[in-house]
């Protein structure tokens, strides 16, 4: 099943991650969850730039699921340019989306494109919440296309 990335997203962030030699699986090739990884990786780091980082004694972004489709493989040496946007806001979650291209490749021809759902939940309480005020103002500025 291909899951496709919908027309109304935000960029939200860009990153480089290289791929390391032990992403790799006995074909050759970066084993499908190091995919995974790299959104997750990209995920954090966006969170830590929009200040809304996990506080397990507390509240926090939690990832209720999770897709990607694989296009076309990706390969050990190489570096890979992961866009990370979001797109439907809710009351306590929000979609987040990722395009993965080879960081070297001048078309940035998608090899990989996955995303999360992502709820803010009061650890402790063990229930979803809604999104705090600075996040939620964050998300209503974003230049949605």
């Amino acid at each position: 099943m291909r899951i496709e990335l919908p027309a109304r997203l935000a960029q939200v962030h860009e990153m480089r991650i290289p791929i390391r030699w032990g992403d790799m699986d006995a074909m050759g090739h970066v084993n499908n969850a190091s995919y995974f990884r790299y959104m997750e990786t990209a995920r954090i780091e966006w969170f830590r730039a929009a200040n809304c980082m996990v506080d397990p004694a507390g509240q926090g972004p939690v990832i209720v699921n999770a897709f990607c489709n694989f296009q076309r493989q990706f390969e050990y040496p190489g570096d890979i340019r992961i866009r990370t946007y979001v797109g439907e806001v809710g009351r306590s979650s929000f979609d987040s989306f990722h395009v993965m291209t080879l960081a070297d490749d001048p078309a940035q021809t998608p090899c990989a494109s996955g995303g999360a759902t992502v709820v803010w939940v009061d650890f402790p309480a063990q229930r979803s919440l809604p999104l705090p005020a600075h996040l939620r103002d964050y998300l209503a500025r974003l230049p949605f296309a």
